[in-house]
């Protein structure tokens, strides 16, 4: 008796399956999040240098877009563009700014880059890590780093991740994959220092890979007519994350919270993710017919099937570990 028709006894694609895929997809469904999130935690609003007159406008309340007397009040000390929009990365020199000019726009004034900072507008991002970490004019590049730092997280834990978790066991790995992923996620959304943020997304990525990975277990519980549909499943969970996304990006404009927001929920699937069973396939492929027996009881009894479940026997399941050993044979020479 073959593997596929062992799982078509037992109920094929029945109750058990059904809920083992929704509850093995709705993670994924958060990694599309992760894995797009800095589109948004990292935007680069408008922005400005900071000249001492900000200081006194902030306590009056003026607000960065709409006063057009803070705009007037500014031009003294930060030059205008082509679209006369104010510089973002460039102001007049301090000194050069005399007391007969505060009215208007000195023509000859020299440039200096940003000294104390800039100021953002807070009408679409009330907080992104661009404007937490100032990575804008010359410090630009390193929101490009951040992005590549968590990208070659993902491919790390790719490359190493998998195999260990071909050999210790997919949900057992899956399982503390959710939980890590919790915890890096939240520690990335309140650590205070650029450098802490880059080290736990980091760690996303690493997690973010394997769990992608080992979410292909939904297959090895479907029996072959329900494989493509799983699969399908899988793919359209991912599609629904970038939605997801997007709703939660419009209503959460601070990047901590919404750094929260797509991590937190891991620790939810933490906790349900011991009710599901390892793979019976990869057990009996590890010489380990008892716990797949178990497990295969289990999947019957959810579908109706307990009958079915209880006329297997460690013996039948044995006969399948001969016969994939005899088809890596014959596949050798």
């Amino acid at each position: 008796m073959a593997f596929n028709e062992i799982l078509e006894s037992i109920g094929g694609v029945g109750y058990f399956q059904i809920l083992h895929t929704i509850l093995l997809l709705v993670p994924v469904t958060l990694l599309a999040c992760h894995n797009l999130l800095q589109n948004f935690t990292g935007a680069v609003p408008s922005h400005h240098c900071r000249v001492p007159l900000d200081i006194a406008l902030q306590t009056q309340g003026l607000n960065f877009t709409k006063d057009s007397g803070r705009a007037e009040l500014l031009k003294p000390f930060i030059p205008m563009d082509q679209q006369q929009r104010f510089e973002k990365c460039i102001q007049y020199r301090t000194k050069d700014i005399l007391p007969s000019t505060m009215g208007e726009r000195g023509i000859d004034l020299s440039t200096e880059p940003c000294k104390d900072g800039w100021i953002y507008d807070s009408s679409v991002f009330s907080s992104t890590i661009a404007t937490e970490f100032n990575l804008v004019c010359n410090q630009r590049s390193w929101k490009q780093v951040a992005h590549s730092i968590y990208m070659t997280g993902v491919f790390i834990g790719a490359l190493v991740f998998g195999s260990l978790a071909d050999k210790l066991g997919r949900m057992e790995i899956l399982t503390w994959s959710y939980l890590q992923m919790g915890i890096a996620g939240c520690c990335a959304a309140f650590l205070p220092t650029f450098d802490a943020y880059c080290a736990f997304r980091f760690l996303c990525g690493n997690i973010c890979s394997l769990i992608h990975c080992l979410s292909f277990l939904v297959l090895e519980w479907m029996p072959s007519r329900g494989r493509t549909l799983a699969g399908n499943f899988f793919g359209f969970s991912y599609s629904l994350g970038q939605l997801v996304l997007a709703a939660l990006a419009y209503k959460i404009r601070d990047w901590r919270w919404l750094q929260f927001s797509v991590s937190a929920p891991y620790c939810v699937f933490f906790l349900y993710s011991w009710w599901l069973p390892e793979s019976a396939r990869w057990l009996i492929l590890r010489d380990k017919p008892h716990k797949a027996l178990v497990n295969l009881r289990k999947a019957a009894r959810v579908n109706g099937k307990l009958k079915e479940g209880n006329k297997l026997n460690e013996e039948v399941l044995a006969l399948i570990i001969w016969s994939h050993v005899i088809d890596a044979i014959i596949l050798y020479i």
